[in-house]
């Protein structure tokens, strides 16, 4: 298989799950982290490697490294691999998930961004979800039942119980605190901000033909999503904490061996849940109307992507995040997408208003 992004947090478990089942790397894609690269080197021998800089290339411990994006899509063309995982973050994903399909490879899909702004023009049946929301949401499917609604969960982030009149003050080092999982630096931004949550509702609309979806908070992380049948059933997905449960499914489809050990309910003893307040996340004002319109993720991606690097970067503080997605939103709300090229065009245009 093909690993993209070999060296962020879904990178590092889907190299720990093919070295627990000697499953072959044909290529491996990195950033700029090359000291990590190089210790993933010593336990695989790709054919091929590829990272961000042209510059960095003798560092890495290889025969044969390329560098860049175009140097990424020709080895996905190229290659004998039917699977592509794509663990790379942001709309910078988009390109190598596409090129995959039209080569006819299977994507487990970490990337959500690919969906978020393309969903209307990817067949998900190439795809299989690497986010444990999605992977729950397909493990609860009974193609039996008529399926009325779907819910998925969300940790509440960094600041779920931080006093709402110092939101405006709080530093990067806070905001980067997840009190459940770790991730990297702008998915966890993205989960105290909640905008994450809403990508994950784009992707749901999008894998599973329905636009009812929601999600609640449930502060352990313990149920990841549950299925409502128009019955009245309710079934729900509990697992630990642990990406590599859903990458070993997206990798290999079947798994027989224990990846996790079991929920201990009786340890747990409580799961709490709360509602997700637009008081809090105020981003989540606009969670309906994005889900009906896919003209608009485009423009959340986007100006979020955007807000985001300026906030790690020290430029805006925590509350601009939501408010720049928001004037984005406002702006360039009429816009209409028909083409992967409108896709391209805007996402443009809402960087420079983004960053202006």
């Amino acid at each position: 298989m093909i690993v993209l992004g070999s060296t962020g947090s879904i990178g590092v478990n889907a190299l720990s799950i093919a070295k627990q089942f000697d499953l072959d790397i044909e290529i491996i894609v990195a950033g700029n982290n090359i000291e990590l690269l190089n210790t993933q080197l010593q336990d695989f021998s790709p054919k091929l490697v590829i990272i961000a800089s042209q510059d960095d290339i003798y560092k890495v411990n290889h025969r044969n490294v390329q560098a860049g994006q175009e140097a990424i899509l020709e080895a996905i063309r190229n290659s004998s691999s039917n699977l592509v995982v794509n663990a790379l973050v942001g709309f910078f994903g988009l390109e190598p998930t596409l090129t995959a399909i039209k080569c006819g490879k299977r994507v487990a899909l970490a990337n959500k961004e690919s969906l978020v702004v393309a969903g209307k023009f990817i067949d998900t049946s190439h795809i299989t979800p690497i986010d444990s929301e999605h992977f729950g949401l397909w493990y609860l499917m009974d193609k039996e039942k008529t399926v009325d609604s779907l819910t998925i969960t969300a940790s509440g982030g960094s600041f779920r119980d931080y006093p709402l009149d110092k939101l405006k003050n709080v530093t990067v080092q806070e905001a980067l605190a997840h009190p459940n999982w770790s991730m990297g630096n702008k998915i966890t931004i993205d989960s105290a901000t909640m905008t994450n949550k809403i990508f994950e509702l784009i992707e749901a609309r999008w894998l599973f033909d329905t636009t009812a979806c929601d999600a609640i908070i449930e502060t352990k992380s313990i149920i990841h999503a549950m299925v409502n049948f128009s019955d009245g059933s309710t079934t729900a997905h509990l697992a630990h904490a642990n990406m590599q449960l859903p990458i070993a499914y997206a990798i290999m489809q079947k798994v027989e061996t224990p990846i996790l050990k079991p929920v201990d309910l009786l340890s747990i003893q409580n799961l709490e849940f709360k509602r997700i307040e637009t008081s809090r996340y105020n981003i989540w004002e606009i969670k309906d109307e994005i889900l009906q319109n896919d003209n608009l993720g485009v423009v959340l991606n986007a100006a979020n992507e955007v807000a985001v690097a300026r906030f790690l970067a020290g430029e805006i503080g925590f509350l601009d995040i939501a408010d720049t997605s928001l004037k984005a939103l406002n702006y360039f709300h009429d816009t209409k997408i028909s083409s992967l090229d409108d896709i391209r065009e805007v996402d443009k245009r809402v960087r420079i208003f983004a960053n202006g």
